[in-house]
């Protein structure tokens, strides 16, 4: 995908620069015929290129731009086309300019149309860089001529460049504006294909997996009658092919999820919980799980299955990201607004700052065996909750999950 939206806009920079070189030279060469052939014609004026320039060569110079853009067209560098002919002019016209009428007597005269051509047509590269080069370019053009040449004529067209230059300004906004509402759009098109592949996906998992679990959930309350003695490990078992079930519930009504059944929560209990069902995993990974001022925290108002697979995601995604063992810190405070503050820390291989902003996407994932679920079926939980989930990592140091829960949720 990555490499089609590239081509796509190498495609399209070479549109627009193709026609901003066909209109460069059209727009010279009649400018150019106009100005010193046609008008002095009935101006009375000296007909020809001023004496003392580059002369001829001062075209030939400029058409010596045309064979380096095709070849930078022609070796998909399209985007350097518009600074090449932009740099190439100023310092032909420039150089043009001086042996004209520097030392001279004679009043300054300089400018062509393709100036305003380079401001008017800025807006179509929507690029902002390209545009202040321009502007700023041929203001300070003027203004280092009108102080070698001491003339104050350079004004008249300074100011023509400022006024052209807003216009241009306020047209590459408004194209920067729709295209960012494109992109916006698109992605949610995006987002909605992928959760309705998710959702046709899971109602199928969903539905195989509901069988199993009913034999499973039999067959250990069976087991559990036969050795009352383990009847704590099958206790938990049990309600965890229970919480499998609910999952299995969930994947079937992805697109319609079931409402939360809210209620009051000890979160040192849900935590503590949860730890249970992950230590011996984490200790055979060289993993200690560790927890601080959980208890200082009131009851939350919350759906507990719920937000129990919320936090198994996240401390097993912390766990995945720590393959050479280390500590994992689970702590709660009191944060602003009658809110909980539950902070998962890891010691992990940390996130790119690029993937920050996609890693609750549906399917995308940076693990080999990975399936990209784990954290949109968490945001989706925090979401249903009201809270907030947010992210701190610096790559090959760890990662920060802030989960951020009201106390009450809010009356509907």
């Amino acid at each position: 995908m990555k490499g089609f939206n590239q081509q796509t806009l190498i495609k399209e920079e070479t549109k627009a620069v193709m026609l901003f070189i066909w209109l460069f030279y059209i727009i010279l060469t009649l400018y150019d015929l106009f100005y010193y052939y046609l008008l002095p014609l009935n101006t009375g004026g000296s007909i020809g290129l001023p004496k003392g320039g580059l002369g001829w060569g001062y075209y030939l110079a400029i058409i010596g731009l045309l064979p380096l853009a095709l070849y930078l067209i022609r070796t998909k560098r399209p985007f350097q086309v518009k600074y090449l002919f932009f740099a190439g002019f100023l310092l032909i016209d420039f150089s043009n300019s001086m042996l004209i009428y520097f030392g001279e007597s004679k009043e300054f005269q300089s400018g062509s149309a393709v100036e305003l051509l380079f401001i008017i047509f800025s807006p179509i590269f929507v690029n902002k860089r390209y545009f202040w080069i321009v502007t700023g370019g041929m203001i300070a053009k003027y203004l280092l001529a009108g102080l070698l040449l001491s003339s104050q004529k350079v004004m008249v067209p300074i100011v023509l460049m400022a006024i052209f230059s807003s216009v241009s300004y306020v047209l590459l906004n408004r194209f920067y504006s729709y295209i960012h509402s494109l992109t916006h759009v698109f992605q949610e098109l995006r987002q909605t294909e992928k959760l309705a592949a998710v959702g046709q996906m899971a109602s199928a998992v969903g539905h195989e997996v509901r069988n199993p679990l009913a034999a499973l959930r039999g067959f250990t309350q069976l087991q559990m009658e036969k050795h009352p003695e383990d009847q704590d490990r099958y206790k938990i078992m049990i309600e965890e092919i229970d919480r499998i079930n609910l999952i299995a519930d969930d994947l079937m009504i992805l697109s319609k999820p079931r409402l939360p059944m809210f209620k009051r929560v000890e979160l040192n209990a849900v935590i503590n919980y949860v730890i249970s069902i992950i230590h011996e995993q984490a200790a055979n990974q060289n993993i200690r799980l560790e927890t601080e001022n959980l208890e200082a925290v009131p009851k939350i108002q919350c759906d507990e299955n719920m937000l129990k697979q919320a936090f198994i995601n996240l401390v097993k995604n912390a766990m995945e990201s720590m393959t050479e063992g280390g500590t994992i810190l689970i702590s709660a405070k009191m944060a602003e607004g009658d809110q909980v503050l539950i902070s998962i820390k890891d010691e992990g291989c940390g996130i790119d700052a690029e993937n920050m902003e996609r890693v609750v996407d549906p399917f995308y994932t940076t693990k080999p065996d990975g399936t990209g679920l784990g954290l949109m079926v968490t945001k989706q939980i925090v979401d249903e909750h009201k809270a907030g989930i947010t992210f701190e990592s610096e790559k090959g140091k760890g990662t920060i999950v802030n989960l951020t829960i009201p106390i009450e949720q809010p009356t509907q």
